[in-house]
């Protein structure tokens, strides 16, 4: 057995561990009475995390859910007051509503899964603008402090997996536009509800035996979902004390192999393991997403970074919550029913609604990230965008501005047809030098007599290093599969090309953009 570094703390980290807890206590709210009990607005309120946070919190703060499911915000609350607001948060202008009167904010949120019937774009895109949104209105509204549950990285983050290098990003992002942000880092949180431990749950109940790949020999250091929230409990309220980064985990360091093992320890089956290096992560993510059942877009990033290995740093949250830790087995043996069989999401009582509402608004996401050249800004690459698609589109594609004070527009036209195919009006009122909008205004290939607001954006983002472009709630007014076919495909090619003409003016190499379709 791996000896956990809790075991090796010298006696003067202990103290000052120690040191640290009455201060800690002294920041905390006093108590559950009163109008100024401080107001905690949770991204992500209605997963697992979310829901045993809130039930935490309830008697030391007024709460406000965040959540984009319209059936979760019409529903009544657990029993914990909550106050539930419906926030889609690729709109900044829903999450400045959302965070409207908060004094503390925490952001639990990953966009693993799908949000428009077509989503064009890698899942660390779309965090990158939900981070973005989220700081830039908390910064508006006043918020103080930002609590972060991100997970833990490997000593070297020179070659981190996607789904890593994502968290990391959605750290920085936060951070940028100065609010104070606390981030906890950990490992796989072994809670009821969890989709990480549903799918290890899942592997080890379905298998008759394990085959296991290399990975699996990675160390890691698993933490218990009520230590998590022990951790989020002790930092909320104090960013002056806990600004920065922060690793938390469980008391012991284990391979994914002997977490495997004790997963069926605890299930009381026998599963025989043999170890097959040649699997590839590819190999990895479709196996077991057909074994657990669990979308390949959650199972692919997953699976990628577990080739790292991952173990708490020394720190003074996690020597304050360590020595109480809850080992892997009990955690585990808490988060499972007694049939061996895990916990539903929390979300799974309106998930199914949810996507229906989804399939049926028949909205397109599209977002990808460019290299911006130096010196230059998103307000800058959005006139740029329609300079530059004007020439490189000859004879076929038209693209006409017109200046009205502050704001302009930019009409779409395809030779021969005498209508535009698209109209942009650039929302003045909402943009920024680093941030410039549009909204899609017209255009005989666009729906703009619905409920959702189609727009395009441009934003600088990881302090102006990167570029996105991005598109929202666009409703296509072609039949849903011929706009699949053509229009969706044009619009990934003109992106590419246009990519490529900042990346020559940028003089380096195109980051690399992909498109990533999600949707049906």
């Amino acid at each position: 057995m791996p000896v956990s570094v809790l075991q090796t703390e010298s006696p003067a980290a202990v103290a000052e561990a120690a040191a640290l807890v009455p201060a800690a206590e002294a920041e905390a709210p006093e108590g559950p009475a009163g109008p100024d009990r401080p107001t905690v607005a949770i991204a992500g309120a209605s997963g697992f995390v979310g829901t045993a946070l809130r039930r935490a919190l309830a008697e030391e703060y007024d709460l406000v859910g965040l959540t984009r499911s319209p059936a979760r915000a019409t529903r009544e609350d657990d029993g914990d007051g909550t106050r539930w607001r419906h926030c889609d948060l690729f709109s900044l202008k829903d999450v400045e509503a959302g965070l409207e009167g908060a004094d503390l904010a925490v952001y639990l949120v990953h966009s693993m899964l799908p949000s428009a019937r077509l989503t064009q774009g890698t899942f660390a895109d779309l965090d990158l603008i939900l981070a973005d949104n989220f700081a830039r209105a908390a910064k508006r509204q006043g918020v103080t402090q930002i609590v972060y549950l991100s997970g833990l990285l490997p000593e070297d983050t020179a070659n981190l997996s996607k789904h890593l290098r994502s968290r990391w990003e959605v750290e920085r992002t936060l951070a940028a536009h100065g609010t104070p942000v606390t981030t906890l880092r950990t490992g796989l949180v072994v809670g009821k509800g969890g989709s990480s431990l549903r799918i290890l749950v899942n592997l080890v109940r379905r298998l008759p035996a394990m085959v296991l790949p290399s990975w699996t020999e990675s160390d890691t250091q698993p933490v218990a979902l009520r230590d998590v929230v022990r951790a989020v409990r002790l930092v909320l309220g104090a960013p002056g004390r806990f600004e920065g980064t922060f690793d938390v985990a469980g008391p012991e360091v284990m391979s994914y192999r002997e977490m495997l093992e004790r997963t069926a320890e605890v299930l009381g089956v026998e599963r025989p393991a043999s170890g097959v290096p040649v699997i590839t992560p590819r190999l990895s993510t479709l196996w077991v997403s057909l074994v657990t059942g669990s979308p390949r877009a959650l199972v692919g990033p997953l699976v990628a970074s577990l080739r790292h290995d991952m173990v708490v740093r020394d720190n003074p949250v996690q020597r304050l919550i360590g020595p109480d830790a809850l080992p892997f087995k009990a955690a585990l043996q808490e988060a499972v029913r007694p049939d061996g069989r895990s916990f539903p999401d929390a979300r799974h009582g309106h998930r199914a609604q949810d996507d229906a509402a989804v399939r049926e608004a028949r909205l397109v996401r599209s977002v990808q990230r460019f290299d911006l050249p130096a010196g230059r800004d998103a307000e800058w690459a959005g006139r740029e965008y329609m300079r530059w698609l004007n020439g490189v589109a000859g004879p076929l594609l038209r693209v006409r501005t017109e200046q009205d004070g502050p704001a302009w527009r930019a009409q779409f036209f395809v030779r021969p047809l005498p209508r535009p195919v698209l109209e942009l009006t650039h929302a003045a009122e909402r943009s920024t030098p680093d941030r410039t909008l549009f909204y899609v205004t017209g255009g005989v290939l666009a729906q703009t007599n619905g409920p959702h607001r189609g727009r395009l954006e441009f934003r600088e983002v990881l302090d102006g290093e990167c570029l996105i472009a991005a598109i929202h709630d666009f409703a296509p007014r072609l039949p849903w599969a011929l706009y699949r076919l053509t229009q969706a495909v044009a619009h990934l090619f003109v992106m590419a090309q246009f990519g490529r003409h900042l990346s020559a003016l940028a003089g380096s190499p195109r980051l690399g953009t992909e498109a990533e379709g999600v949707g049906a």
